[in-house]
């Protein structure tokens, strides 16, 4: 079975997206090189430096399935009924929509918590990897002792305040391993083990 991989564009001072849930600066990254690279979605190519490029090519091929949270998925509008990496999406909610244009897309709304969506999540990917969004549901897994993994692509900007990596985080400190590091251009990107 493969990991629980808990993965975000983030700022030097640990937020995902402004207080308006905006990412400014922080996905810049995704189209100031001139490799492209496809995590899927035909429709989304991005261009991008050759190192995040094999760095992307490595971590997004083994992802199986994502879970994400019911912000998330209204904001992005659920990428319009396409996982943005993997095959199928589990949205954790408390209600699902009623008016979801998609109603044929890979996506199951699971309405009985975290550990159950990760879960299901894990059975549908096999033997690859889920990816999970991060915030306040990857500050909640990772108390739970849920992720097996982070993966934090670093950009070079202070937001200041916003959306947290880790979101409230109330959970014992979390150790992690040695980082491995790969320089992009404007981007490092770092993966961490979570230690138990």
């Amino acid at each position: 079975m493969g990991k629980v991989i808990a993965s975000a564009t983030v700022s030097l001072d640990g937020f995902i997206a402004d207080e308006s849930d905006q990412v400014g600066p922080l996905f810049d990254w995704y189209n100031n090189g001139n490799v492209p690279f496809n995590g899927g979605d035909p429709e989304r190519v991005f261009h991008v430096s050759a190192a995040s490029a094999a760095y992307m090519e490595k971590t997004w091929s083994r992802i199986g399935t994502a879970v994400i949270g019911r912000r998330l998925f209204d904001i992005t509008n659920g990428w319009n009924g396409r996982p943005a990496a993997g095959d199928a999406v589990f949205v954790v909610t408390h209600q699902p929509p009623t008016d979801w244009p998609f109603p044929d897309a890979p996506f199951t709304f699971v309405t009985a918590g975290l550990a159950r969506a990760i879960a299901q999540a894990k059975t549908a990917a096999g033997d690859k990897d889920v990816s999970l969004t991060g915030g306040d549901l990857l500050g909640q897994a990772l108390a739970a002792g849920l992720v097996d993994e982070l993966q934090v692509n670093l950009v070079p900007v202070v937001f200041g305040k916003g959306i947290r990596f880790f979101g409230a985080y109330d959970g014992p400190p979390a150790l992690l391993g040695n980082p491995e590091i790969v320089q992009g251009d404007r981007v490092t990107h770092l993966r961490y083990d979570v230690r138990r």
